[in-house]
């Protein structure tokens, strides 16, 4: 599990095919503390460490992955930088909210435009991912934990303050980008028993 809070900017050093993709990942992250087997999500995606060294850990990467994520959209070209947030430990402070790393769909960003010193982008999320989505309420970008401002059918919008901008990826953010969504996971159990409840009457 993660909070959605980015801990750390990651660079694709390396991709290789090999059956799966292996990717290698440069951090800041004290590798010494990360064990073989550790969960860290890459701009929202939850990935296993298989190999570590000194500011840099391996992951590989299923097809089934490449299919559900901004990877098989666009590939991860070395220097792509990523978010990164290493997994919820017992006693952590919960700053942004629950978040599994298992993404959900792409949702492209429709417009970008600046607004004083804040980013505001609207994204199109899937049709069937959209009502899961609700103002106020929170969703992981890139692995972020993000407020909704508003919903427009399938697009809604979020603001991005400086702050933001400059501890994640997004302050290189563009129109026409894909980016990996995760629904909130309360809003799903929420609409599922809603549908049981409607179906029980």
């Amino acid at each position: 599990m993660f909070t959605g809070i980015i801990s750390d900017i990651g660079r694709v050093e390396a991709v290789e095919m090999r059956g799966d993709m292996r990717a290698r990942i440069a951090c800041g992250y004290d590798m010494a503390g990360v064990d073989i087997g550790a969960s860290i999500a890459c701009d929202g995606i939850c990935l296993t460490v298989i190999a570590k060294g000194d500011g840099w850990f391996d992951v590989d990467i299923s097809a089934e992955t490449l299919s559900k994520t901004n990877i098989g959209a666009e590939g991860w070209a070395v220097g792509k930088r990523l978010n990164l947030e290493r997994a919820l430990r017992v006693g952590d402070e919960l700053g942004g909210h629950i978040v599994s790393g298992h993404v959900d769909g792409i949702a492209p960003i429709v417009e970008a435009r600046r607004e004083g010193d804040s980013l505001r982008l609207v994204f199109e999320a899937p049709a069937a991912l959209a009502r899961f989505i609700a103002p106020k309420g929170s969703v992981a970008l890139n692995g972020t934990s993000l407020t909704v401002n508003e919903v427009d059918g399938c697009r809604f919008g979020i603001n991005l303050i400086p702050h933001t901008q400059q501890v994640t990826t997004w302050g290189e953010a563009q129109k026409g980008d894909p980016v990996n969504l995760e629904i909130d996971t309360m809003a799903r159990y929420v609409a599922r028993l809603a549908e049981a409840g409607a179906l029980a009457r």
